[in-house]
Formats: structure tokens, C-alpha cells, sequence
């Protein structure tokens, strides 16, 4: 029977880094050191545990975060292997969701890149401990000092080494551990290392590395600092207590150095997580949406979030798992309190990738996975009777990347569709919209390769052939000065007529702008006189505003709210190019009525056409969306992206410094934006990355909007 590992002994881990940085090789040897595997897998043999999915032995990429399970010196690991491609930072975002610490993997070659960066970034805003893990220690371009200087220069005097090779390059086979106090050497097959003293000729270096680390373990509390100025040195035991609790409170980014490949360095990462990284009993608790924090109380009544949902080879629906408090048995009963339904836990997984192993009970801290849960989603909390903590979802980056996607035969839409929110929920940054405005269904994702993933898995794993296509734009109408007109609908064909006739103005509309008392067109003047406003927040955005002006019982009140319905039908397809109309008041001031057949279908349609030949009048323009971009860059070819931005109709807004790094800080139309993802990649080498969220609608340029009117006109003509 599997033992039962308690909140004091669960160490979470998420393993982080850029693409390339070998974390999958590094879980690899991992697993082989725990006795998970009894010989280590490679990317290029597709025989790894983590990248077991089609699409990654496709690509030789990770695609999809990986839960293992590991059990090493009395604690147990969790490790969560994340992609590294920032495609993929959903995986990440979610592993930092649920996990305690960050191990972050980059090279001895490349050193800092903009994926240490990112992952940096999510991490510190996840408020999680970091500690850095130099790989690849064995590459012929290995340049550890580098590698070294380009943390420091990043991420500052927090940067601590922990361990730093002697012979970093194509020999490599041995490390100093300054906290140890030995010198690890590994054989050609790695594995354990045969400990040795510290050559004299780096006993200095030793020293003085040692001294930052006891000064910063001295930091953590009183009697330690005390006991350093008085003896001037820690033990290692009060070193590592010292630094357990700087490190825990990101006061320090300890390094240390691997070479996955060869399984160098590899146990002694293990140890170092086992001895630093915060157990879940001593980690910060989590919090309910209520905001009460949730102890790790293995006693209490049991509550899980589901923080994963993976529909795997073989197996279908898997859900993976946090005990946040209590304690998770086969064949209990739980509550979904999100969707309010019961679920019975039919058999508990200990996983590591693709292997899983049965157990019979999981408690508070540990993570886990399930299958067969009927009602069940990402985000979604379970629940054992006498608990009603619910956490809060996770919060994923705004999409970067739209595609239209619609089935190559026209009659797999609706199991297209099927397919598309299954997909969200394994990787809830692919966003699925069936666009009522567009005609199209959108898929939006963090990049051109993530939307390709998508698309390879459907026609590969579904046999559903797709095409993609450039997204339409949501472009929106208004109009940019006063006009007036009227209409009358009368219909006489026997027995009941139909008549309305309805006299408006429009103008343009800004929050807080006062209703005239008096407009005037040609050589005629109106007065208008407020009887009655509604303000209408429009679905798609923007206001229209509708004053009723109606003086002497020209139109009877009753008729209004039918004339309403017709202003909106035009609201809805604007003359110029079909689009939403914003931003718009109308004030109803005149009209006439029949006693016998005036009804409301008559007053609809006067107050369609009324409206339709007064917006004409009103200087009508297009306007479209517009996104600030944040771009994160190398400083040296920022120039090269900010040309690229002017060519795209955008407007620099401002440039913030961070070290090697610029942020650079835009507003670009969304039209501008369809492949931008793919430009900056070739720009820039895949060295930079970006967000974009939307701001606002402006005004289109007067070429563009020529262009507009003409391909909606054309299309009207085809159409007909």
C-alpha cells in the first residue's frame, strides 16, 4: 500500500523555462532516480513520460503541462513540467496556480532569454520562491560565468549561488557545492556522485560565495544573525534553516547545476527541493472567493480544486487535482458546488506523466488525478458534506492570436463545435466564439503555434479537417454630426391599413452631453422639449440614447417602445458597412397617427427608415477596434519592432527600461494585428513577446474607410 504523504513532507513544485532549456530531459532523469522509470526516454526517440501526447512526438515540443509525482529522501515532490514555448503559458499559469515553489530551467549556453524572462515574470506575480537551475552544464558553448552575469543583471543581488561547475563544457563532470562543502563528481552514466573535497585552488572562491549565503541565511532571524557576528560562520543545518525561510519569502533566487541529458546533478536538485522548497504546511494558505484561508488539515472535511482536465490516449477524461484540505478516498461522495452537482470519486491516480498508478487515498496538499467524473470542469471545486469552500478560477493572459476556423465539409459544424469546448477545457486559453456579428466561429489563442497545435490535433487526433481564415473585423458605425428626417409607412390593401409616421433627429453621443433646446436645419428651427429619456447600453457597446420629445399627442405613448425596435433594427446593421451603429441619440419630436390603422408594426417600420435616412444624413463614420500592445524586447532590435508597429497605423505610447530589456507600449488597430504573433517571432528571432488587450473604437483613416465601403458594397452586389 502507497504511503500517505502529509502536508509537513508534500513539496509542490512547477519546473519552468524556454523552450530548449531541457526540462523534459531533466524530468526524465528525475523519474529515473525515483525508480519511476527503469530507463530514461528522449524527445528524439518520442520515448519520454512527459511528452506523451501525439501532437508533442509530432513536434518534439511540450505542449500541455505534466503532473509526476516523485519520492524522493521521505518527501514527495509534485512536480508540474510546463511547456516552454510562451504559446503554452497556460500550462504555466496553471501550475503556478496550485504548486508552492518555481524551479526555473535555463542553459549554460543561452543564459538568460525571453522566456526566463516570462516565466520570471509569472512567476513573481504568482508571489512564488524561485530558484534557478543552471542545464546543460555539458554544451561546448557552456559559459557559466555569463550565464551568471545575465541573471544578476536581471533579476539583481538575489541571484545566490548555491553550486557552479568546474569544467562547464564538453567534459563536464563535476560541480562545487558551496553548501555542502564538497566537490560532486559524476561518472559518464551520472547518477549518484562521489563526493570529494574542495580543491585548493577554489577553496577562496568557496569562501567568499559561502559568506553570501551565511548573510543571507543570518537574515531570517534574530538569533541567527546573532550567532553569525559572533562566530563569524553557520553550520550547514543552520544554513539551510536560514535560507528556508529567506528563500521562502523570495528573498533569495538560489542557483544551482544539472545536465539533464547525462543525469549529473539531478539528485542533488531533489535534495535541495526536498530541503527548501516550502512543504504545504508551511507554505501561504490558500483562500476561498469568501476570502477565508483554507489550513492543509488532513482531518477536516474534504475539499479539492480541479485545476486540469486532459482527455488522454486510451483513458478519455482525466482530472487532476489539489487536496486542499481533508483527505480524498475511493469511492467518495463529493459535491460540485460550481455546477451543483454530485460526483463519486471512482478510482485516485498518482501519476507521473503518462504513467499512473492507483492509490487509495490522497490528503490535503497532495495532487492527484481522477477519471470518470461526469459533471465536472477546470476550475471547479469538490466538496465532501458539512465543507462549502469554493475557490476562485484561474485567471489565463488575453488571447494574442484570432483565427475564423470552420470545418472543411459544411455539415461536421456542429460536431466542430463539440470538439472546440472540449479543447478550452484541457487548455482554457484556447477561447471558442460563435461569432452572431461575424458569421464566424473565432478561435483565439496565445500564438500562430498554439492555433496550429489546435489545428493538428482536430484533423489528427479527430479526423475533422479544418481550414482557417483571417477573422473578420468587428467594425462599428456612428456618426459625427446632427440630422434630421422623417418617414411615413402607410399600406392600404383592403379591410385594415397599416400607418406611422415619425419626424427625428439623430447626433452624436458622449456620456454627460446636455440635449439642445433648439436645432436647426436648412432655414427651419425645432424646439425640443425632454418628455421622457431612455438610455440603452448596447450588447456590443457603446449608447443609444432615445428622448421622446412628443408634444401634443401627435403619437400616442404606446407606440414609442415600437418605434424603439425599429431604430434598433438599423442599430444593428449600419448603412455604411453592415456593422453595429453606437454611440447614438435620437430624439422622437413629431409624427402622426391613425385612429383606425396605426399599430405597432407600422410605427416599427416608420421608425426604421426614419432613422436609416437620418444616420445618411448624419456624416456617418466607421470606426475600429483598437488595442494597446505591450511588447517585451531585446533593447538592441527595438528598433526594428517599433518600425514594424508604425507600419501597422500604430501609435508609440511610451518605452520603460528592464535591464537587457525594453518594454515598448502601443495603441494598433486590430486589423493590423491578425499575424503579428508570427512577424515579431521572425523579427526578433522568437526573442520577444507581447499582450494586447482592447481599448477602445476610433475612427478609421478616410482611405480605409473607402476601402470598406467598397468591399461591403461589392459584397452586397454578389449577395444579390
Amino acid at each position: 500500500m502507497a504511503k500517505v504523504f502529509q502536508a509537513n513532507e508534500i513539496k509542490n513544485v512547477a519546473m519552468l523555462g524556454g523552450s530548449g532549456s531541457g526540462k523534459t530531459t531533466l524530468m526524465e532523469s528525475m523519474l529515473f532516480e525515483c525508480g519511476v522509470i527503469k530507463r530514461r526516454g528522449s524527445i528524439e526517440a518520442q520515448s519520454t513520460v512527459c511528452d506523451y501526447f501525439p501532437v508533442e512526438k509530432e513536434y518534439g515540443y511540450s505542449v500541455f503541462s505534466t503532473v509526476c509525482n516523485l519520492e524522493f529522501g521521505g518527501k514527495k515532490l509534485n512536480i508540474i513540467d510546463c511547456a516552454g514555448s510562451d504559446d503554452f503559458c497556460g500550462g504555466t499559469v496553471t501550475a503556478l496556480h496550485v504548486v508552492d515553489t518555481a524551479a526555473i530551467v535555463l542553459t549554460c549556453n543561452g543564459g538568460v532569454e525571453v522566456g526566463t524572462q516570462n516565466n520570471f515574470r509569472l512567476a513573481e506575480k504568482a508571489k512564488k520562491p524561485i530558484v534557478f537551475v543552471v542545464n546543460k552544464c555539458d554544451h561546448e558553448n557552456a559559459n557559466f560565468d555569463r550565464t551568471i552575469e545575465t541573471l544578476k543583471d536581471n533579476f539583481g543581488n538575489k541571484v545566490c549561488l548555491v553550486q557552479y561547475p568546474v569544467n562547464a563544457g564538453a567534459g563536464f563532470n563535476a560541480v562545487i557545492d558551496v553548501l555542502k562543502g564538497k566537490m560532486l563528481v559524476w561518472k559518464a552514466e551520472g547518477g549518484a556522485p562521489e563526493l570529494k573535497d574542495i580543491p585548493a585552488e577554489e577553496a577562496g572562491k568557496v569562501e567568499e560565495l559561502l559568506s553570501a549565503l551565511h548573510e543571507m541565511a543570518a537574515e531570517a532571524d534574530e538569533a541567527l544573525m546573532e550567532k553569525f557576528f559572533e562566530e563569524g560562520t553557520l553550520s550547514e543545518e543552520d544554513t539551510i534553516r536560514g535560507l528556508k525561510v529567506v528563500f521562502a519569502e523570495a528573498g533569495v533566487y538560489p542557483v544551482l547545476c544539472a545536465c539533464g541529458a547525462k543525469d549529473m546533478g539531478v539528485r542533488r536538485l531533489m535534495e535541495f527541493l526536498g530541503d527548501m522548497a516550502p512543504a504545504v504546511a508551511d507554505a501561504p494558505k490558500p483562500q476561498t472567493v469568501d476570502g477565508k484561508e483554507v489550513t492543509a488539515d488532513a482531518k477536516a472535511p474534504a475539499s479539492m480544486f480541479i485545476f486540469k482536465t486532459s482527455v488522454e490516449p486510451h483513458i478519455g477524461e482525466v482530472n487532476y487535482f489539489r487536496v486542499m484540505q481533508g483527505t480524498i478516498h475511493n469511492g467518495d461522495d463529493l459535491e460540485n458546488i460550481d455546477r451543483g452537482s454530485k460526483e463519486r470519486i471512482s478510482q485516485l491516480y498518482s501519476v507521473a506523466g503518462s504513467i499512473r498508478v492507483p492509490v487509495d487515498e490522497v490528503a490535503a496538499g497532495d495532487i492527484a488525478a481522477t477519471v470518470k467524473l461526469k459533471d465536472t470542469r477546470t476550475g471547479n471545486t469538490l466538496n465532501a458534506k458539512g465543507c462549502e469552500n469554493q475557490y476562485a478560477p484561474i485567471q489565463y493572459p488575453q488571447p494574442r492570436y484570432r483565427r475564423a476556423i470552420k470545418p472543411v465539409t459544411e455539415s461536421d459544424a456542429e460536431k466542430l463545435a463539440a470538439l472546440l469546448t472540449r479543447m478550452h477545457e484541457e487548455d482554457p486559453t484556447w477561447i471558442i466564439e460563435q461569432s452572431k456579428e461575424l458569421r464566424q466561429m473565432i478561435v483565439s489563442g496565445q500564438g500562430e503555434f498554439h492555433l496550429r497545435t489546435l489545428k493538428w490535433r482536430l484533423e489528427n487526433n479527430d479526423k475533422m479537417m479544418v481550414n482557417y481564415e483571417e477573422p473578420r473585423i468587428p467594425y462599428r458605425e456612428t456618426i459625427t454630426k446632427a440630422a434630421r428626417a422623417d418617414y411615413r409607412h402607410k399600406k392600404q390593401s383592403g379591410g385594415a391599413g397599416q400607418f406611422g409616421e415619425v419626424h427625428l433627429i439623430v447626433e452624436p453621443y458622449e456620456d454627460g452631453q446636455p440635449v439642445k433646446d433648439t436645432y436647426k436645419f436648412g432655414n427651419q428651427e425645432y424646439k425640443i422639449s425632454v418628455k421622457d429619456q431612455q438610455e440603452i447600453n448596447l450588447e456590443w457597446g457603446g449608447k443609444l440614447i432615445i428622448i421622446n420629445s412628443i408634444v401634443g399627442g401627435a403619437i400616442d405613448a404606446r407606440f414609442i417602445p415600437a418605434i424603439v425596435k425599429g431604430i434598433m433594427d438599423r442599430m444593428e446593421q449600419g448603412p455604411l458597412t453592415g456593422s453595429y451603429a453606437r454611440d447614438v441619440r435620437v430624439i422622437i419630436y413629431d409624427g402622426k397617427m391613425h385612429p383606425v390603422d396605426s399599430n405597432e408594426i407600422s410605427f416599427r417600420l416608420a421608425g426604421r427608415n426614419a432613422f436609416a435616412q437620418a444616420f445618411k444624413e448624419a456624416n456617418p463614420k466607421v470606426l475600429e477596434p483598437v488595442y494597446d500592445l505591450e511588447v517585451f524586447v531585446p533593447s538592441e532590435i527595438m528598433g526594428d519592432v517599433m518600425s514594424d508597429i508604425n507600419g501597422r497605423r500604430g501609435m508609440v505610447m511610451g518605452m520603460e527600461t528592464e535591464k537587457s530589456f525594453t518594454r515598448l507600449k502601443a495603441q494598433v488597430p486590430l486589423k493590423e494585428l491578425a499575424s503579428y504573433s508570427t512577424t515579431l517571432s521572425s523579427l526578433t528571432g522568437g526573442r520577444a513577446t507581447f499582450t494586447m488587450q482592447f481599448n477602445s473604437y476610433q475612427l478609421v483613416p478616410a482611405d480605409v474607410q473607402e476601402k470598406l465601403l467598397a468591399a461591403y458594397a461589392a459584397s452586397q452586389t454578389e449577395e444579390e
